[in-house]
Parts: C-alpha cells; sequence; structure tokens
C-alpha cells in the first residue's frame, strides 16, 4: 500500500466516517486501498464496504475480504453500482481525489513532466482520448481555455500559440517534446510549479474530472441514509470549490449539515512525511 499510494489524511477521514459495525460504506476511490483498509477494521462480518476506482492498477491492491465489494468505474456512477450491488443506501461514502502516487510515479502512465514518456494521463487506460490526442487536436482557443481554467496559467494564451507552433512542426507525442514546447513560456525560477500545472490542466480535461465531481456529489448525497457521512479530501482549488458549493446547495436545500465548521487538513508532521499532503483539504457532512 506505501509504495502505491500513501493515504491522506486516513485518521481524520475515516474517524469522521463514525464506522458502524454492520453498515454499508463506500471507497469511492480505492487507490492504494489505505482508506479502505483501515474502514474495514473497524467493521463486522456483516458490514460490507463497495471500493470504487476507474484505474485498474488501483484495484490489484485489492485485499482478499468478503466483505469488500470492487468495481472498476467512475464514481460519478456511485449510486448506480450501489443499487446494483443490493444496497439501497449507504452509512458513509468516501472520495480522496486527486492522483495517486502510483499514477505519478508510474513514467509510461505520462502523468509526471519528471520522466520522458507518452503523453498519456488516461486513469482508465482503456477509456477516450489521451493527453497526446488533446495536445495534437484541440484548437489554440479550446488549449487555451483548458490551461486558463484548470492550469490557472497567467499565459495561458502563449502557452497555447506555442503549442500548436510546435505541433505544426510534427505531432507532440510525449512529455519531453511538451516540455520542450512550453519552454518560452515555462519561467525559469518556477520551471517545476509551472509545468505542474501544464499537466494537471491536461490532466483533468483527459478525465473529465470536474464533471464527474460534479456529478459525483450530489449522486452520493443522494446514496446516503439519514445519518450517512460524505467525506471528500480535496487537493487544489477547483476541486473544492465544487465540493464546497455542493454542500453549501445540500445545506440550504436541507439535506445535509455540517459535521465540521471549517475543512480538517494535515498536520504538519504528516505533511514532513508527505509532501503531497500539503494542499489538502477534507469537508465532512451528514444527511438529515
Amino acid at each position: 500500500m506505501s509504495e502505491y499510494h500513501t493515504p491522506v489524511l486516513l485518521k481524520e477521514s475515516v474517524s469522521a466516517l463514525s464506522i458502524k459495525p454492520d453498515g454499508v460504506y463506500v471507497d469511492a476511490t480505492f487507490g492504494g486501498g489505505g482508506h479502505s483498509r483501515a474502514i474495514l477494521e473497524k467493521m463486522s462480518a456483516c458490514g460490507r464496504l463497495i471500493a470504487m476506482d476507474q484505474d485498474s492498477d488501483a484495484l490489484a491492491n485489492a485485499p482478499a475480504d468478503g466483505r469488500l465489494i470492487l468495481v472498476h468505474s467512475n464514481f460519478r456512477f456511485v449510486h448506480n453500482w450501489l443499487l446494483y450491488n443490493g444496497f439501497e443506501a449507504a452509512d458513509g461514502i468516501l472520495a480522496d481525489l486527486g492522483v495517486s502516487s502510483h499514477q505519478f510515479d508510474t513514467a509510461e502512465r505520462g502523468f509526471s513532466f519528471r520522466f520522458d514518456s507518452a503523453l498519456d494521463m488516461r486513469m482508465n487506460a482503456g477509456s477516450g482520448k489521451s493527453a497526446a490526442d488533446i495536445i495534437n487536436t484541440y484548437t489554440e482557443e479550446a488549449l487555451e481555455r483548458i490551461f486558463r481554467e484548470y492550469g490557472e496559467l497567467s499565459n495561458s494564451r502563449f502557452a497555447a500559440r506555442l503549442v500548436c507552433e510546435k505541433r505544426a512542426e510534427g505531432m507532440i507525442e510525449t512529455t519531453s517534446a511538451l516540455n520542450a514546447a512550453l519552454e518560452r513560456a515555462t519561467p525559469q525560477a518556477a520551471q517545476h510549479k509551472y509545468l505542474a500545472k501544464v499537466y494537471q490542466a491536461l490532466r483533468i480535461e483527459v478525465n473529465d474530472e470536474m464533471k464527474a465531481l460534479e456529478r459525483f456529489v450530489p449522486m452520493a448525497i443522494k446514496s446516503l441514509r439519514e445519518g450517512g457521512i460524505l467525506a471528500v479530501i480535496t487537493y487544489h482549488s477547483l476541486e473544492d470549490r465544487i465540493v464546497k458549493n455542493a454542500l453549501r446547495d445540500a445545506f440550504a436545500a436541507g439535506l445535509m449539515k455540517k459535521v465540521t465548521s471549517k475543512p480538517i487538513v494535515p498536520e504538519e508532521d504528516e505533511i514532513a512525511g508527505n509532501t503531497r499532503a500539503r494542499s489538502a483539504k477534507l469537508r465532512v457532512a451528514k444527511r438529515i
């Protein structure tokens, strides 16, 4: 588990679920299975945990446990899969958003600018377009929008123009070719930070992450029984804004109530041991 992915806010998120030993729970983003294992430790033989992930590499980490139901699917379909497996509602749903350490650190997946590899970035390797497809087929205007909205690049128009100029000379198919195409737009003093934003923007577009999240939150709320808990861990402002706004609407509609007044963030010692935890926020709400 630790080699695949180190779970963030593990104790806090599992504690927030207030696990009922014989309850029904959903880990909507299985990843390395850290959160799922912690949930299973608190469950009786009668409890059930549905673990979802669109990445087949993640599901290969699953322990052999009769209480665990594995689902290879995007979490936007959480309500469908809950019903499909014979459950009317769940006692708790957890989602740990973003990218796993395994996805970042496996060069051939193309998630990181640190490695020279094919531009892929698909969380579900069998799904549609790759990052290379986007880079080589989207219009300059579409690329500019992605870089601006999902990467929050201050020079998104310039970056899009450079990509289009470079691909006119030949297909941009690798991470190193994309990095080279953006060299004139990349600040030398903040090279890693800039490229991280570019790759975030492409990854979000490839996996339709924002639309999936916009669909997931209301479906998760719909899937909870009275008193059920929704716990969501976000890693950047785009994700957090969607979750915060969806919960705000649910509060106003009388569907949910706050469990914590402010998002829960990692302690300094967790951040020191796992730098990817530094931007994490855990939001928790209860179905009423």
